[in-house]
């Protein structure tokens, strides 16, 4: 199987950087794109800037393809989602030329002539990658191994906490969004809902911040599963990533200056459509009411449909990678140190098949570039025959600044994560009267 090419699934910054890392080693590669472009899920949240700096958004052997392009790579500054596909990622897929087919979508992975059951002759058998292109056409490559770095941008968590679209969240679906807005113009004077604790939920809740301080009348409202604010506001002066730490500084002076009401502990159940908008309910029957639009930003998922045929090997909870699940399972921790990250540990039952990059990280939220561009350099060493390289690890991350899970997820819960045990400040007010005021947001302080 020498003679056919490892085929990577996605031209985003994982895929295309392992494209870079396997021609560096004079591995034949084709990736496949779904997207008119590369990066085409960065390119839609373009308007956001990223937290990393320039120079960790920028793969090492990425760089040494491009720059004899005449290429010239930023060499500080934090770019939007928009910059980074027009200054690296279109250059790079530039650069790998027809190596790269957009448009076609990949529908799904097997071994030739077996299906997923069957045993003999399985690893003799190159992989086949089902695809089919914007006309319709279908087609097959067969490929030596192949690499998933598909991500997960397609697939948004629902607004329903037990991962289960809430009672009502499809039919109200024209008012509630999954993806982090640009332009809020529409709310002036509505009360806008955010739902999740990430840093795409952190950035809704910004963005609408700043329109509610110009535009009397805009109320914010916060919705957090959890107990307290530990990992929404991040770490802080803590941080490593400057431009991380002041997404949660800001946030912290959004709440204190009571421009977004905060509510933990809320966990929706229930979405129900009213005369004035929506009413939402918790699990617990507490309600936030008169909503005129909701943005639910509670994380993605992994489709795993393209992979029914091929064996793998996925954390039951996590749908990460099985390998690496234990170091970034944020019921643990979130501190930013992990050690997993090469070929051996992304490594599947299916001999030659690696699933990288963000979805590798299955449902955990806590992926960074750096990442990624590591995990790709291990698994091309590992491809290469390079056994020496690819077990180096040479991913240095910087720290969060926080260290503790969410094991806080439930008021109640003490003691969990890395750390010792927190001590509570509580900040913020009660909404609504309709709230418990035992649910006003906490902060915790190690």
């Amino acid at each position: 199987m020498s003679d056919l090419p490892v085929v990577v699934i996605g031209a985003g910054p994982q895929g295309l950087a392992a494209a870079a890392h396997l021609i560096e080693r004079d591995i034949d590669v084709v990736v496949i794109e779904q997207g008119a472009g590369a990066g085409a899920a960065v390119s839609e949240w373009g308007h956001i800037r990223l937290f990393s700096s320039w120079p960790e958004l920028i793969d090492s052997a990425s760089r040494r393809l491009l720059e004899p392009t005449g290429w010239v790579g930023a060499s500080s500054g934090y770019p939007t989602g928009a910059a980074w596909v027009s200054e690296y990622l279109a250059p790079l897929a530039a650069a790998l030329g027809d190596r790269v087919r957009f448009d076609t979508t990949v529908t799904g992975v097997a071994r030739r002539g077996r299906d997923k059951v069957v045993d003999s002759g399985r690893r003799g058998q190159p992989f086949t990658v089902h695809t089919r292109d914007g006309r319709g056409t279908e087609g097959r490559i067969l490929a030596r191994a192949v690499i998933d770095a598909s991500g997960t941008w397609g697939r948004p968590n629902p607004a329903g906490a037990d991962g289960h679209p809430a009672v009502g969240e499809t039919s109200a679906s024209d008012l509630i969004s999954y993806r982090t807005p640009d332009d809020v113009s529409p709310f002036v004077g509505s009360h806008i809902v955010v739902v999740g604790a990430g840093h795409s939920a952190t950035h809704a809740v910004l963005r609408l911040t700043d329109m509610a301080r110009r535009a009397p009348g805009t109320r914010v409202t916060w919705l957090l599963r959890r107990g307290s604010a530990t990992g929404v506001l991040g770490g802080e002066a803590g941080d490593e990533l400057p431009e991380r730490a002041a997404l949660g500084t800001r946030a912290r002076r959004a709440i204190d200056a009571g421009v977004v009401d905060v509510v933990t502990g809320f966990r929706v159940s229930e979405f129900r459509r009213d005369p004035d908008g929506l009413t939402i309910v918790a699990e617990d029957g507490r309600e936030v009411g008169d909503v005129a639009g909701v943005f639910a930003l509670t994380g993605f998922r992994p489709d795993l449909g393209i992979l029914r045929e091929v064996r793998i090997d996925l954390d039951a909870s996590l749908e990460a990678v099985a390998g690496i699940a234990s170091e970034i399972d944020p019921n643990v921790h979130s501190c930013g140190s992990v050690g997993a990250t090469g070929a051996r540990q992304l490594s599947q039952p299916e001999q030659g098949f690696f699933i990288v990059g963000v979805k590798s990280y299955g449902r955990a939220p806590t992926f960074l570039a750096l990442t990624g561009f590591e995990q790709v350099r291990s698994v091309a060493a590992h491809l290469a025959g390079d056994h020496e390289s690819a077990a180096r690890n040479e991913l240095a991350l910087p720290e969060t600044g926080v260290c503790g899970g969410s094991g806080d997820f439930d008021p109640e819960a003490t003691g969990a994560g890395c750390c010792s045990a927190p001590a509570t400040l509580q900040i913020g007010r009660t909404p609504s009267t309709a709230l418990d005021p035992a649910h006003s947001l906490t902060l915790e302080t190690s």
